[in-house]
């Protein structure tokens, strides 16, 4: 065999191999997610049963959604509305925040105390911040509001956001904004023109992450609400009752709770490629 032909082989090798170990590893990824989409179809006494062959039920969706008992419509608003208003408020800060840090001449020891705060917060479960989280929504007045859990998911995601966020702009040339600045721009124009459309790709990706990890935050939300404020997590583990656990409904729960998340990914997915490349190419 010449050396071409060995080379050939050992690259088609290699791609088989490289290939199977992505299958695998997202056969992996799946597997936990089919097998709750397939459990939300079954009647509880099939899933008990570990029955492999069934026919499909949708009860467990009707009773989710239609049920007498079933807040999980509220619970879907709720986390809409937390969600969605924390990520803007957290974008928001996060934005103006990194860049002041970067384009204000601030000190270098402020801008690396400053990022540093942003990683060890970060390090802090939040569990242990609910209870003084509690008192003092308490004391305001904003005890079990979707105003409190919104402000406190806005405080566990923007040290996130300013570290990200922060990464991203030190990736736009100063020149930029200089030779607009000379051209006459003032700062809103300077953002509206030039900073956020760069930076557009990176703000949609770290919105996304925000997005996605106030959707799924549970023990700030347990400690913070009640049935009317509660989100979709704190409502999926109320299935799960003193003499009862309702695994099919509470599979139904899990799989129309992650429609959202999936629906950003989809939509947005090209501004996350951008956003995870930014940098790679100079």
């Amino acid at each position: 065999m010449s050396v071409s032909a060995r080379r050939f082989t050992s690259r088609r090798a290699v791609t088989i191999i490289l290939h199977g170990a992505l299958i695998a590893a997202a056969v992996l990824t799946l597997a936990p997610f089919l097998w709750i989409a397939l459990a939300s179809l079954k009647t509880q006494i099939a899933l008990l049963m570990g029955t492999v062959t069934f026919k499909p039920v949708a009860m467990n969706y009707a009773e989710v959604l239609f049920g007498n008992t079933s807040t999980f419509s509220r619970n879907f608003l709720n986390s809409v509305i937390v969600a969605s208003v924390s990520t803007v408020i957290a974008l928001s800060v996060g934005f103006l925040a990194g860049y002041s840090l970067l384009r204000m001449r601030w000190p270098r020891a402020v801008v690396n105390l400053f990022l540093l705060w942003a990683v060890v917060f970060n390090l802090v479960p939040p569990v242990t911040l609910a209870g003084a989280w509690y008192e003092v929504f308490r004391h305001v007045g904003l005890t079990n509001s979707l105003t409190a859990l919104i402000l406190a998911h806005t405080t566990l995601h923007l040290p996130m956001a300013l570290w990200l966020l922060s990464s991203f702009l030190r990736e736009i040339p100063n020149e930029l904004e200089e030779a607009a600045v000379v051209d006459g721009a003032g700062f809103v124009r300077l953002m509206r023109r030039i900073v956020v459309p760069i930076m557009m790709p990176g703000l949609v990706s770290t919105g996304i992450l925000i997005f996605i990890f106030s959707w799924n935050e549970f023990p700030v939300a347990l400690a913070l609400t009640n049935n009317q404020s509660a989100t979709v997590p704190v409502g999926i583990a109320k299935f799960a009752q003193e003499n009862e656990i309702k695994y099919t409904q509470m599979a139904a729960a899990s799989v129309l709770s992650a429609i959202p998340a999936l629906l950003v990914l989809i939509f947005c997915q090209r501004f996350i490629v951008k956003g995870l490349t930014a940098g790679a190419v100079k």
